[in-house]
């Protein structure tokens, strides 16, 4: 990105603008529109802006929370400078929190829906905060590649109908952004807009959030976006992952029409965390050679709301039933790497 200081003394940088729309005071300032949010992102994308007007303008987004014109927007610019090969892909799945107080169970719940033979794409970011465990480690622990180019996502599909693919191959400059985590002590509204990227327009997609309020401008911006299928919740640790010592608010699309549908809390009491997140007892579970009360609750009912929203099933008493036979004869087909 462009760091020179004194070249816009005599005449106002071009992305000026966008950042005086969102910081003129209580009274002057308001958001952006979808357009004026495509080509401010677009310019991001394309390093024409200053580091200075970056930050002030990814934190001054932050404060006031992106709408949903500003969200989408956001995505479109970005779709818009991907060249990715087409690709059939049923689902997509966003994972950018990582796990810290329980294992990432809704990795079984897509490697499972995988071996069914649905195409599912799962992309991500690791290490942009501090303490968690990531995707894209745990992938690496069981044998699976990271995905770099579409053509290892069109392999992997091939093979194993999964593939996961990191931010920083969709997108090094999201990629870079989204690792400011840790320098600005804040998240950024690039964690919001990554999880709505869908890089192959999977006929459905997945997002979970961490703040209740976001449920909605993560639904309204992928129905803005023209996605037909599509689920929100508020997941544990932040990822597509239903807790079942909650109730599950599902804010969703589904065949272009918009709706809300709550299942309720499962467990009596809350469940313990995990003392430490031990893969070889996670991978145990994934081979049926443990068992796991929490866990497979948790695959079982984030694996019925993804068959809900990919239409496989049309309702969720159905889907559950489906996702507990995949679950119960996974291990029959299960093979790792």
């Amino acid at each position: 990105m462009n760091t020179k200081k004194n070249l816009y003394q005599d005449f106002e940088h071009p992305f000026a603008q966008y950042v005086r729309i969102l910081g003129k005071g209580k009274t002057g300032a308001r958001s952006l529109t979808y357009q004026e949010a495509y080509d401010a992102f677009s310019m991001i994308l394309k390093g024409e802006v200053l580091d200075v007007q970056l930050g002030a303008f990814l934190m001054l987004l932050r404060v006031k929370e992106e709408s949903v014109d500003e969200l989408a927007g956001f995505v479109q610019a970005t779709r818009d400078q991907l060249k990715f090969k087409a690709l059939q892909v049923d689902l997509d799945w966003s994972s950018y929190a990582g796990k810290r107080k329980h294992y990432p169970w809704f990795l079984l719940a897509a490697l499972t829906l995988a071996q069914q033979g649905y195409n599912v794409v799962m992309h991500g970011a690791a290490g942009h905060t501090i303490n968690r465990l990531y995707t894209e480690q745990v992938l690496e622990y069981l044998g699976y590649p990271i995905c770099q180019t579409d053509l290892d996502v069109e392999r992997e599909l091939t093979k194993r109908h999964f593939a996961y693919l990191p931010l920083a191959a969709i997108s090094p400059v999201l990629s870079e952004l989204i690792g400011l985590r840790n320098v600005m002590g804040l998240r950024s509204p690039i964690h919001t807009l990554a999880r709505l990227i869908n890089p192959f327009n999977a006929n459905a997609t997945l997002q979970a959030i961490f703040h209740p309020a976001y449920r909605s401008s993560h639904q309204q911006a992928a129905l803005k976006l023209g996605y037909l299928n599509s689920a929100v919740i508020k997941g544990e640790g932040g990822e597509f992952e239903r807790n079942p010592d909650a109730k599950t608010l599902i804010c969703g699309i589904k065949n272009g029409e918009l709706y809300e549908h709550e299942l309720p809390k499962l467990t009596a009491e809350r469940s313990p965390v995990e003392e430490e997140l031990d893969l070889a007892t996670f991978k145990a579970v994934w081979e049926g050679k443990q068992q796991h009360a929490y866990g497979e609750i948790a695959i079982t009912e984030t694996m019925s709301i993804a068959l809900y929203t990919m239409g496989v099933c049309d309702c969720f008493e159905t889907a559950m039933q489906q996702a507990k036979e995949f679950w119960q004869t996974r291990h029959q087909t299960a093979k790792l790497g």
